[in-house]
């Protein structure tokens, strides 16, 4: 009936409420005030009342109309006292309004709080989340924290939580911190590599959003670069994990908050990997690398991380270097140069680690080439972070070559031999030679240059062959040769046949430039392209 709706409230601009005036305002005197306000300033009883910034918005406001037309009852559970808790003191539902009031009744429940479940004290946590500023103003939210805490001492043997407290005040800023902490001299079995690192807490808190994680952690006297807790350092990486793959999921929970807001518990969790590094892998750096990178980690944060993966370099595997971009390219090939050159530059740094490194490089090079959006000066950039001395065959780079080159066949000359100049031809085998002068891709001058260090090579060793300063090959009867030259003998017969290779290889050399030069429009038109502007070298 027309007189029992005499109040239309609008509620954060949201929804709008068609109430009775004296049901409400007999439980809370502030909207009584506020109804006759905007009365009075309208004077139309028909007027909408409008209601900002209210506790929940309509779902709050819902909960108390129906608590007053309910006759100032309603079931009170952990799931909704908080929100019920704000909109009582939001509306004034005082004693003095009315006895057994809204505010009364909720406070009651919350001195309970001590015998609730850990589940109990999660979902009322968890219940904050829509109006964290209300409950983190009032003081609840600490209270709830405090509380999951003391249920994390009682029901754990793999930390300590030792309590500090202020006597000078009794305020939330200066009220009792907990400090979560590992025993300084023992390694519980829980927290040693390889071991389960895993609490049953874990996956329970990982439901609350990151505002009030962030505050758990402070409260724990762990945040940023007081974290030394190997435990809470597997925490964030597990919440950090999930929010990932939330996102990657497109949950509604991930739409809800932007990658930033975790930024502070990235930073976290990395002050934790550092402190406690020796508990960490290869793999898992990487690993954590992987987890915190999307997080808005700050550039000192991530250069220490970085840091430490690098200077292990030599105990990665090629999945590990396998890191998304977040360019476009596939794989994060200025992260793998900047490990390379921290490891380079490392005080421990072996010939053996160089040259396992070297090895796991070329095979990177070989994995990221057919990427499309690679570019030269990225594929320079790896091949050349390494020293020549990290790899006895340079075989895997031309191979690399050669599959980006398969891979980008548009790609101009002047960039296929600037892309070439990383090869050392004298640390390269026979075979990948004669290949290479034989690869259409391959630009014809870097094919002769090749040849040429090849065959330059090859008859530096003859004169140790020989007697002779000035013989390269033995033309005489090799069978005439004593029984005591037989070692020289052999070592000429392999020669004589790499020399036949090099010159059946420079004469398919000089034939395809032939055909080159022969159906080339630039010289009909006088313009020499830059491979053929020099004579070449007469090897054969």
């Amino acid at each position: 009936m027309p007189e029992l709706r005499d109040l239309a409230v609008n509620v954060n601009g949201q929804q709008t409420f068609f109430l009775n005036q004296k049901v409400l305002s007999a439980y809370s005197e502030k909207l009584k005030k506020i109804v006759g306000r905007e009365k009075r300033k309208s004077r139309n009883k028909n007027s909408i009342i409008e209601i900002g910034d209210f506790p929940g918005g309509p779902d709050g406001f819902e909960l108390v109309s129906r608590f007053c037309y309910n006759h100032g009852k309603i079931k009170i559970t952990v799931s909704n006292v908080a929100l019920l808790h704000f909109c009582a003191v939001f509306l004034g539902m005082t004693e003095s309004v009315s006895t057994s009031n809204l505010l009364k009744q909720t406070e009651t429940f919350l001195d309970g709080m001590i015998y609730w479940s850990w589940q109990d004290t999660v979902s009322c946590l968890k219940s904050c989340e829509s109006f964290l500023t209300n409950a983190d103003s009032s003081g609840l939210v600490e209270k709830l924290i405090f509380s999951l805490l003391g249920k994390i001492a009682q029901n754990t043997d793999i930390a300590t939580l030792i309590a500090s407290s202020s006597s000078s005040s009794s305020s939330p800023e200066n009220e009792s911190r907990y400090r979560f902490s590992s025993p300084a001299k023992t390694t519980p079995e829980s927290t040693k590599p390889g071991s389960s690192s895993k609490q049953w807490w874990f996956d329970d808190l990982i439901i609350l959003p990151p505002m009030i994680i962030e505050k758990l952690i402070k409260n724990m006297g762990a945040y940023g670069t007081d974290n030394d807790s190997l435990i809470l350092t597997k925490f964030l990486l597990h919440y950090l994990e999930m929010a990932v793959l939330q996102c990657k999921t497109g949950s509604k929970r991930a739409a809800l908050y932007s990658r930033s807001a975790y930024a502070g518990l990235a930073d976290t969790a990395v002050h934790g990997v550092i402190s406690v590094s020796c508990s960490f892998s290869c793999r898992g750096l990487f690993s954590v690398l992987r987890i915190v990178s999307g997080f808005g980690l700050s550039k000192d944060c991530r250069a220490k991380l970085e840091m430490l993966i690098g200077g292990m370099l030599d105990q990665a595997t090629l999945d590990d270097l396998l890191v998304s971009g977040h360019d476009r390219g596939v794989f994060d090939v200025n992260l793998v140069i900047r490990l390379m050159r921290i490891f380079v530059y490392s005080d421990l740094l072996s010939s053996k680690k160089l040259k396992k490194v070297g090895s796991l490089i070329d095979k990177y090079l070989c994995e990221i080439s057919p990427d499309q959006n690679l570019k030269t000066s990225k594929v320079l950039g790896v091949a050349e972070s390494l020293p020549d001395s990290a790899r006895d065959s340079f075989d895997g780079v031309y191979k690399a070559i050669d599959i980006y080159l398969q891979s980008h066949p548009a790609l101009p000359f002047v960039e296929r031999s600037r892309l070439c100049r990383c090869l050392n031809y004298e640390k390269m085998s026979l075979e990948a030679c004669k290949d290479l002068a034989k690869n259409p891709r391959i630009p014809p001058d870097i094919a002769v240059q090749a040849l040429k260090l090849q065959h330059s090579k090859d008859t530096k060793r003859g004169p140790s062959l020989t007697s002779s300063s000035e013989m390269v090959l033995y033309t005489g009867d090799v069978e005439s040769l004593s029984s005591e030259n037989q070692g020289m003998r052999m070592n000429m017969q392999r020669m004589q046949w790499r020399v036949m290779e090099l010159e059946e290889a420079c004469r398919e050399m000089k034939g395809r430039m032939s055909n080159l030069v022969g159906h080339d429009p630039s010289v009909i038109s006088g313009t020499t392209p830059y491979y053929s502007r020099s004579p070449l070298p007469k090897l054969c």
